[in-house]
């Protein structure tokens, strides 16, 4: 089996002229969970290459035993660094799509045309689609096959109102995870910031947060073993 997993390009904050990109958890975690299944994962970014890492996800208070395992894995490291581009994608040789968080696809993905073709292809021919923290953002253009967003009436979750607030952040981020899907009729759920959550509704899995990272991951595997 072979998944693809899609990683921002973006590193600016906003104009706050602080950096950002993906969170290192969200895209190590669910890394090692395909991997130890013996899945074939492929990265792959809007600019391809090296994806650009949120610094504050590599501080020692972020790190987690799959980061960890992350920096002493070289094989990893170079799959990582050479992601990619997405334009040259073709979603009909991989099984399911998977998107790590971080601040970063709030300013590309979502609203990358390619990004939101491929959301729209893997999902029209029931294929697992994943998404965790801030990348259930990159749902937010993406349309069923009948028109209608991909995400209205669905169950969904992802970075909440109150853990934008905790990290300082409402008022830089382009929009609100929380907002955006309530507001395309998505039912978002959710559970105590940073606290492990996950929802699957039929072939779409979203967690809440960096914390939800694995559980996501595994259970958009569940979806690829049915």
């Amino acid at each position: 089996m072979k998944v693809l997993m899609v990683l921002t390009s973006h590193d600016r904050l906003g104009e706050t002229g602080k950096k950002t990109g993906f969170w290192l958890e969200e895209f190590a975690a669910p890394w090692y969970v395909f991997r130890d299944a013996s899945i074939n994962v492929v990265l792959a970014s809007p600019a391809g290459g090296q994806p650009p890492l949120d610094p504050i996800s590599d501080e020692p208070d972020a790190q987690t035993p799959d980061t960890e395992r992350f920096r002493q894995d070289i094989a990893a490291q170079q799959a990582l660094a050479n992601t990619q581009q997405l334009e040259n994608i073709d979603s009909s040789t991989f099984d399911a799509i998977f998107y790590p968080g971080g601040h970063g696809p709030l300013w590309d993905l979502a609203t990358d045309r390619k990004s939101i073709e491929l959301i729209e292809n893997f999902y029209a021919n029931g294929k697992p689609v994943g998404a965790v923290c801030h990348a259930p953002g990159v749902l937010r253009h993406a349309k069923k096959p009948d028109g209608t967003p991909l995400v209205q009436g669905k169950r969904v979750t992802g970075f909440t109102n109150s853990e934008e607030a905790a990290v300082g952040l409402t008022n830089v981020v382009p929009f609100l995870v929380e907002d955006a899907l309530r507001a395309l009729g998505a039912e978002f759920e959710k559970t105590d910031d940073w606290g492990v959550f996950t929802l699957t509704d039929g072939h779409l899995v979203t967690g809440q947060n960096p914390a939800s990272s694995a559980a996501a991951a595994e259970e958009l595997l569940k979806l690829l073993h049915q």
